[in-house]
């Protein structure tokens, strides 16, 4: 399934799994790469130290190009940025700020550079600060999100760079992709349907609540600081409660903080922020990277063929 973003990124599929904090790392990332797509090592908050064992233990599990989710607002950031060059990482994907400081190093050390972003105007500049591709990420997705939908935002940004455009957001299957190629996408991003694969190294009660969510089970907390979208349970109504009732920004942060450890390592239902996408209700059934990865190629390409 040849694309311009399989020529960018030197993968077989153009699927790239999304970079989800205390979810994404070298197991997963590992198991997509060897099935063609673009596994990815998420940096989040973690510190250099551990981001590096990461990168290492990956290279052990496949020769395929991998990427890494550099958070900008991380406190780790410089220290990641920089071990990216030593590491010679292939695909540095960012979000949550400007990355443009970085670019020149990390394309002298070979790094493909791509940018995860919610606005077509963010996505111009980025463009001139010279990043590879655009990650174009709408609101149906989970965890931190902004206000457009996949559907109006793919096409404005397609329209608005000359760089190829990931979609990304309320994408799991076949007929997801399909859409995002018709938006003028060359290739999706997807997070919340590898939650459930059998190389994800997740809490089983986060598999289960993904598997037994439907088409409403998500909530956006915090819409008036930093909208997050996330499972419903105890944690979201609480938190929910509290900006209705006038809660600040240090409040909420406050209440929320370690809560995505809490459903990803600990597995805690009542406690935990178990982020998902809208399209968790599509979500049925586990399956291995490679079979989630093969179905949403088969069925994007029988549909973009004109088959049923």
């Amino acid at each position: 399934m040849k694309t311009r973003l399989t020529d960018l990124l030197n993968i077989r599929i153009p699927i790239i799994q999304g970079g989800m904090a205390w979810v994404s790392e070298s197991t997963l990332a590992a198991a997509v790469s060897e099935a063609g797509g673009l596994g990815v090592i998420a940096a989040a908050n973690a510190p250099a130290g551990w981001v590096r064992e990461e990168i290492r233990r990956v290279r052990t599990l496949t020769d395929k190009p991998f990427g890494l989710n550099v958070m900008l607002m991380s406190p780790s950031v410089e220290d990641v940025a920089q071990l990216v060059c030593e590491e010679r990482v292939p695909v540095v994907l960012t979000g949550a700020g400007n990355p443009a400081k970085y670019i020149p190093a990390w394309k002298e050390s070979g790094t493909t550079v791509l940018s995860v972003l919610s606005s077509a105007a963010l996505a111009v500049r980025l463009e001139r600060a010279g990043v590879d591709g655009i990650v174009a990420e709408g609101c149906e997705s989970g965890g931190h999100i902004g206000e457009v939908t996949t559907m109006c935002l793919v096409p404005q940004i397609v329209d608005a760079v000359k760089v190829p455009v990931v979609a990304a957001g309320g994408i799991a299957d076949g007929r997801g992709m399909a859409a995002a190629f018709m938006l003028g996408a060359v290739g999706v991003q997807a997070g919340t349907v590898f939650l459930v694969a059998e190389e994800c190294q997740v809490h089983e009660n986060y598999k289960t609540m993904i598997l037994k969510a439907g088409d409403r089970s998500t909530e956006v907390t915090g819409r008036s600081t930093h909208p997050v979208r996330c499972l419903k349970n105890k944690l979201t109504k609480i938190g929910s409660d509290m900006e209705r009732q006038g809660a600040s920004l240090e409040e909420m942060e406050q209440f929320f903080a370690g809560s995505l450890r809490c459903a990803a390592v600990e597995g805690d239902t009542e406690k935990g922020s178990f982020m998902s996408g809208q399209i968790a209700g599509l979500v049925k059934r586990r399956m291995p990277a490679r079979e989630i990865i093969e179905s949403m190629r088969t069925q994007a390409q029988e549909l973009l063929r004109g088959g049923d």
